[in-house]
């Protein structure tokens, strides 16, 4: 049997993507809620060298995007990475959904030999497709997802692993 590499790979990150959202807009109601502060949510660290939710969801976004992008040679959507509100990060969570919907299997599948080129600030990293996926794309992705949740739970929030799995 044949594993699709879209299956493996966008309806996942729509699935996660979607209990980010969600989260993150519960995380919206108790700021307005409670009267809370969304910047210092916001810049919330678990520990001083990590990145903050904000930076969390900004990873959790970026790694699909690149993922599906390379694999299906289509351009990926930019984000400007300026977002300053719950509001914006859920807008930039939607946006990315939005853009994985319009992937097609036909533009996935086939490409688990494919080269592609990860380009980050100071070097490039070759990966054949599957390999991106299995080993830099879904590790990280389910890293960033899962911290940004675990930021949110420790601020308080009353959230549990069918949030996280999307399913509320």
């Amino acid at each position: 049997m044949t594993i699709s590499l879209y299956a493996i790979s966008v309806p996942i990150f729509i699935r996660h993507l979607k209990g980010l959202a969600i989260v993150t807009r519960k995380a919206q109601a108790l700021c307005a809620e409670k009267k809370l502060d969304e910047a210092t949510l916001l810049g919330y660290r678990l520990y001083p060298d990590m990145f903050s939710f904000t930076r969390q969801v900004h990873m959790a976004t970026d790694h699909p995007i690149t993922c599906a992008s390379l694999l299906a040679g289509v351009d990926a959507p930019k984000h400007e990475g300026n977002e300053k509100s719950l509001a914006e990060l859920i807008a930039r969570i939607e946006k990315t959904i939005a853009f994985l919907e319009g992937i097609k299997p036909a533009q996935i599948d086939g490409t688990e030999g494919k080269d592609v080129v990860v380009k980050g600030r100071d070097r490039e990293m070759p990966f054949k497709g599957l390999d991106l996926l299995q080993n830099r794309v879904l590790p990280n992705f389910y890293f960033h997802c899962t911290t940004a949740y675990d930021i949110l739970r420790h601020n308080g929030l009353e959230i549990g692993k069918r949030h996280f799995m999307g399913n509320d």
